[in-house]
């Protein structure tokens, strides 16, 4: 016995320590003693079915399978007894003869075995399967290759059922299942379809449980032998899944899922199948500079493949000296207002933190932003307003202890595919989960009740719920009194918002919304996740301030399965705003223009700065566009890995903006249609190609390690800025390998002292991830925040009221639809990773319109017909695709196509107190595309 919850028990003859419910398999395999085993996976839910590892206990008539049998004190058990051992490899005899000779090589070690698991441990138990019974193989079925990632090879299924598991009851994706009875059952796709036809949604969890190489990727097909394998982090959306990535020839041929906090071995399909990006043809690998005499020209869409002739080749020391120099020029005759730089939330957290740094010390002003600005600008000001931190209370996953949860203004199924895996399986749980939405997505199929409420309605919806929970004394008074203030202001600014009031406004019946408010305000902990369908409003900043309340009012924050969670939609949103790329905050959200920091970081990089906040990425490109004239007009321009003339509003101005800069340097991987408009683009490095830190939404640093080497002449990014500062006169030096990475976190983290002072770079590059806040090495982190006090002035959350306003531009007679902007599964951001990934695009090749059938009807169109989209601002024509989801008089355009940008119709009407445009709505008409027309172009008005 070694502690109070143990238990010994005989295993072969050896005292062995049990924990309290944990298996005999379990058991022993932290003894170190291998039992064979292949219908069991880690994670998986404990099946039994394949008998492998079945045991011999003392004073029982038959067998028992390990995987599912629990030990108690005293038990004797025999897992290599003869009569254990025949029958162990019995059933691996009796699966192998059934299976073909050959198959897909999985390695194991240095040994390539045909059929994975199952050919190791016959060749750990010595097992060759006799030829009398290789003789009865069933007769095989034909493959399936109809899925564009992964393939489909039953005659090597022994039914271990784990891939259904892994579907059904991790992923919850409802798709693979058993067909038929007796001899006559197989793994089968919905109702015997074939994979590609199915519903499957391409997130490979199958794959990874297969032991045999039934389900495949097709990436390694045949000898699935590897170079190496690398331990890293997705560079997807922010829920920072652990990966490995699997090397051959300086060429990624597949990723598996790691058991990371955030994921537990779980990718979606961008995780998994979304690498091929980096090895694209049209990666740039040689410095560019633009061609003289070759305009620039907004209104033209980027053409990656000729570049030719628009740009030419350059050595490097030709592109730095220019992209340099013309920036400095401009900033000693114009001053440094005219200078800005946009960062990127897709890199590591030293590549934000040293871009910041170099706009700040090198440019001279505070104008530096990123994506941030167009994604959770709003979220962030009420946090850091409300509880004094921008940063999510309480992890994804603590949903697992959560009584309700309130999902709204996400589509996380679809953006968040992991996180959404963690509501799912704590709904079969019994969790309630209240789905908020103008679009009834596939998460409604799990939830307790949905709130399909009408387009720019959400303040309405918000303050009908805390009107409720006051209204009918379900107010958290200990939490109001202790840790509360501002509450009677709140009380009065909802007085007038009754749900029989709001019913009206937002379209959902009172009763629903007193139903829900009371379930939110009683269960035993209440959690909000909300996306940018909260944040992307001009009243963003309002629809978070009521969340806030929401929380606080009802005492659901600072315990577990309880708070306020924005999930973060890029790799690293999170850690870039920490870093420091936000134009009136300085690392760890200090502002500019506070004395006693500005006097510390002044102190710290040693040089004069500015305290005069800067330009955000909407008003840096209107400032772009200024007449020559004025003083303040943004001249030049350095864009590292971000792609504006996509991803911000009303484009046709954005793009004018870009068009118009004197100088315009951008890093990035590829020929973006924000660098079609650049003087000198330089090849940065793709995020397997680097080392460094990244931040998920769960507030969790996490390292990510190099695969391989960038193509080219291209470079990594954090060498890039530091030539650049060079050539503006600042005296970088940071040693070390991968540029110095580890020299840089080391100078963030005494800037960031605040949070993450207890993680030096040896702690994290030896752990892989740790929880901020984490102030000294002793400190695990803290996945809860909140628990006693709010980092604000007084300790107390302040509640903000918010009124009920309509949007920026709603509907009308010449404008009669809604139109809703977003991501898909499939894609991301502005595409240009994901539509160069091979899978990805071959899933969702063309850009798409969903509307109501109803809606659909009335235009005589049927789906998969051309249609026309058009705002004030531009049009766009697209496919017209069937969604009953979304509601009449809607219309959700994705916004990763630059065929047909949605953005081009979005307008640029921004949130007062956070500078977000309202993207999630504006008025727009449809029609049938013109007579004739064969693809899906986009055209200026």
């Amino acid at each position: 016995m070694t502690g109070p919850d143990l238990f010994d028990f005989q295993l072969d003859g050896a005292t062995v320590n049990a924990r309290p419910g944990e298996t005999i398999l379990q058991a022993a395999q932290r003894q170190g003693v291998q039992i064979p085993r292949l219908c069991h996976s880690d994670g998986l839910r404990p099946d039994g079915n394949c008998r492998a590892c079945v045991v011999e206990i003392a004073g029982e008539r038959t067998l028992a399978p390990s995987c599912c049998r629990v030990p108690t004190p005293g038990m004797q058990v025999q897992a290599r007894s003869a009569r254990a051992l025949k029958s162990q490899k019995m059933v691996v005899e009796l699966l192998l003869a059934d299976l073909p000779t050959t198959g897909s090589k999985w390695v194991d070690g240095d040994a390539a075995r045909p059929h994975g698991e199952l050919s190791a441990w016959a060749d750990t138990l010595g097992v060759t399967p006799r030829p009398a019974l290789t003789a009865l193989q069933r007769q095989q079925p034909a493959p399936d290759a109809s899925h564009p990632a992964m393939l489909v090879n039953l005659d090597a299924c022994i039914q271990c059922t784990r891939c259904v598991r892994a579907c059904r009851e991790t992923q919850m994706n409802d798709v693979i299942g058993l067909l038929h009875r007796g001899a006559g059952t197989q793994i089968a796709f919905d109702l015997g379809d074939a994979m590609g036809d199915s519903s499957c949604v391409g997130c490979g969890e199958c794959v990874q449980a297969c032991p045999t190489g039934a389900l495949s990727a097709k990436s390694l097909v045949g000898d699935q032998r590897v170079d190496k394998t690398v331990d890293s982090v997705c560079p997807y959306c922010g829920v920072g899944c652990l990966i490995q990535y699997q090397v051959k020839d300086n060429t990624i041929v597949a990723v598996q899922g790691r058991d990371g906090p955030a994921n537990a071995g779980r990718l979606c399909v961008k995780g998994r199948f979304g690498f091929d990006y980096v090895h694209h043809r049209q990666r740039l690998t040689k410095p560019l500079i633009r061609k003289p005499g070759v305009p620039k020209d907004g209104s033209i869409d980027a053409r990656p493949g000729d570049w030719q002739a628009v740009f030419r080749e350059a050595s490097w020391d030709e592109a730095l000296d220019l992209a340099a120099g013309g920036l400095k020029a401009l900033r000693d005759a114009h001053g440094p207002q005219t200078l800005a730089g946009f960062g990127s939330a897709k890199g590591s957290n030293e590549e934000a933190y040293l871009f910041q740094k170099l706009v700040r010390t090198g440019f001279g002003s505070n104008n530096v932003d990123h994506c941030t600005r167009l994604c959770h600008a709003s979220s962030v000001t009420a946090l850091l307003e409300g509880v004094g931190s921008g940063a999510v209370s309480n992890p994804v996953n603590d949903v697992q202890h959560a009584g309700l949860i309130l999902v709204i203004g996400s589509n996380p199924t679809a953006n968040h595919p992991v996180a959404a895996t963690w509501m799912k399986n704590a709904a079969a749980r019994g969790t309630k989960i209240v789905l908020a939405d103008p679009r009834r997505t596939e998460l409604s199929r799990h939830a307790w009740r949905t709130l399909q409420f009408q387009p720019d309605t959400d303040v309405a919806l918000l303050n009908a719920l805390i009107h409720t929970v006051i209204d009918e004394g379900l107010t958290d008074p200990a939490f109001l009194r202790d840790r509360a203030s501002n509450f009677a202001a709140l009380k009065e600014g909802v007085a007038a918002c009754s749900p029989e009031a709001m019913a009206a406004v937002c379209g959902v019946p009172a009763a629903t919304l007193r139903e829900v408010a009371r379930a939110f305000a009683t269960s035993k902990a209440s959690m909000i996740l909300w996306g940018m369908g909260v944040s992307q409003h001009v009243h963003g900043t309002d629809n978070a301030r009521c969340l806030i309340a929401l929380s606080a009012i009802t005492g659901q924050i600072g315990k577990p399965g309880s708070g306020l969670h924005p999930l973060r939609g890029q790799n690293n949103v999170q850690g870039a705003s920490d870093a420091g790329l936000i134009p009136m905050m300085f690392p760890n959200y200090q502002r500019v223009d506070n004395p006693q920091v500005h006097a510390w970081f002044e102190d710290f990089w040693g040089q004069p700065l500015s305290a005069q906040p800067g330009l955000t990425v909407v008003e840096t490109l209107h400032k772009a566009a200024a007449p020559d004239n004025d003083p303040a007009k943004v001249r030049g321009m350095l864009v590292m890995g971000e792609n504006p003339a996509m991803s911000d509003p009303d484009l046709n101005h954005a793009r004018a903006g870009l068009a118009s800069l004197q100088h315009l340097v951008v890093q990035d991987l590829f020929m973006t249609e924000t660098a079609w408009l650049a003087d000198v683009v330089l090849p940065a490095s793709g995020w397997p190609e680097k080392a460094g830190t990244v931040t998920n939404t769960d507030r969790m640093l996490q390292m990510g390690r190099r695969a391989l080497d960038a193509p080219g002449e291209a470079k990594q990014d954090l060498w890039i800025l530091q030539q650049l500062a060079q050539r503006l006169g600042l005296a970088w030096h940071y040693p070390g390998p991968d540029s110095g990475v580890a020299a840089v976190y080391e100078e963030m983290r005494q800037a960031l002292h605040g949070v993450i002072a207890g993680v030096p770079w040896a702690r994290l590059d030896a752990a892989g991830s740790i929880t901020y806040p984490c102030l000294s090495e002793a400190d695990p982190g803290q996945p809860i925040v909140f628990t006693e006090r709010f980092p604000t002035a007084d300790g107390r959350v302040k509640l903000v009221p918010a009124a009920v306003t309509a949007g920026a531009e709603p509907p009308d007679a010449d404008y009669p639809f809604a139109l809703i902007t977003g991501r898909q599964l499939e894609h991301w951001h502005t595409g240009s990773m994901t539509r160069r990934a091979e899978v990805l695009d071959a899933l969702e090749p063309v850009p798409t319109a969903s509307l109501h059938g109803s809606d659909l009807a009335a235009l005589g169109l049927q789906p998969g017909e051309l249609l026309t989209v058009e705002s004030r601002r531009g049009r766009i024509q697209l496919q017209a695709r069937r969604d009953d989801g979304t509601p009449p008089g809607t219309v959700f355009i994705p916004f990763a196509y630059a065929e047909a940008a949605a953005n081009r119709l979005t307008h640029p009407a921004l949130d007062p107190a956070a500078k977000i445009p309202g993207f999630k709505f504006c008025a727009v008409r449809l029609a049938p595309a013109a007579p004739g027309a064969q693809s899906a172009a986009a055209a200026s008005v």
